[in-house]
């Protein structure tokens, strides 16, 4: 993968704003300094470049005067930091479940950046790494992504999690003593890989008040949201992401649809005809997949899919399922069953 190709979605600007705030600084004086374009923070489905989340990376090193801001920023780190990634990895069953949904979906967050992991003996090493083509990027960047995701196994397990140990790629900087606070043991660095060490029963510790039935829901939006982004990225693209997004708390308006892209609905519907689709169609398409990969979950009876598609009564939702399929929920479901 081309290093010019990898992006971000712009809510991973949100961790730094965040860290910047915890610092003692606002914002907007920090993106005037920065250069950066704070407008861009209200499109929730903008994506920036790579490059440009390590420029502000390292810009706040500077602004804030401290040299290990990626490696506390990932102290600060929240699930819902994540999104809907963030709510599959909540409602997953245990840690190894949880990661494996941040390999699957990661490319929601970022692209070309991930994390895989091996056994060896008694410890499992859970490896961060770029897919650039020199597998590397800055040092801010990589310790926010170690010192995030050790927090956040701690946070989804509830458990404390001890480190056997951590090795940086990137070579040391002059004062190593901020490390030992994060990670409770001194990093080795300049390594062929960045490598988190720990227990391997640690893969297999329960996620505290995760819900089998929720995790469905947000798997299915995480999926049909990373499928989509595979494949590029229209104007369509995005408004069915958004609207993927507003799902299952609320299914929106075309005027709804249209305020969160700051364009009139006249507007929003044109720039759609000019992709040969429209508003209707999208509600249609978000709904139909939607349906589809609820109905392969056994957990939710018709009533329950028409409610979280937002149907006035499951009898209208049988209806439009049928005119999408030219089967109703059930027979739908029962072919399934039979395959």
């Amino acid at each position: 993968m081309d290093v010019s190709s990898q992006t971000m979605a712009i809510s991973m600007v949100y961790p730094v704003m965040k860290a910047i705030v915890h610092k003692g600084f606002d914002t907007e004086p920090f993106c005037r300094y920065a250069s950066f374009d704070s407008s861009l923070l209200k499109d929730v489905e903008a994506r920036i470049p790579a490059e440009e989340l390590e420029r502000l990376m390292y810009a706040a090193v500077e602004y804030t005067q401290d040299d290990h801001f990626g490696l506390h920023q990932g102290q600060l780190m929240d699930m819902m930091d994540m999104g809907i990634l963030g709510y599959v990895m909540m409602h997953s069953g245990k840690v190894a479940d949880a990661l494996s949904a941040y390999r699957r979906y990661n490319i929601i967050l970022c692209s070309g950046f991930n994390l895989d992991w091996k056994e060896e003996g008694e410890e499992v090493h859970l490896r961060l790494f770029s897919e650039a083509p020199n597998g590397r990027i800055s040092r801010h960047c990589m310790e926010d992504m170690a010192s995030s995701i050790y927090h956040l196994i701690g946070r989804l397990s509830h458990r404390r999690v001890p480190l056997a140990g951590v090795e940086f790629m990137h070579e040391a900087p002059a004062d190593t003593a901020p490390y030992l606070p994060v990670f409770g043991v001194e990093p080795r660095f300049g390594r062929a890989e960045t490598v988190l060490r720990m227990s391997r029963e640690v893969m297999d510790y329960p996620i505290l008040y995760s819900d089998p039935k929720l995790r469905g829901m947000f798997e299915a939006i995480a999926e049909e949201t990373r499928s989509r982004l595979a494949q590029g990225k229209l104007f369509s693209d995005r408004v069915y992401h958004w609207m993927m997004k507003c799902m299952p708390v609320q299914f929106p308006t075309l005027q709804e649809t249209a305020k969160s892209f700051e364009m009139s609905a006249r507007t929003l519907q044109s720039k759609l005809k000019e992709e040969n689709t429209s508003y209707n169609e999208l509600s249609a398409v978000v709904r139909k997949e939607l349906a589809i990969s609820y109905l392969k979950q056994p957990g939710y009876s018709v009533g329950d899919i028409a409610y979280l598609l937002h149907f006035s009564e499951p009898s209208a939702f049988q209806n439009a399922f049928k005119k999408w399929t030219g089967v109703t929920p059930g027979q739908y479901r029962a072919k399934g069953t039979a395959s």
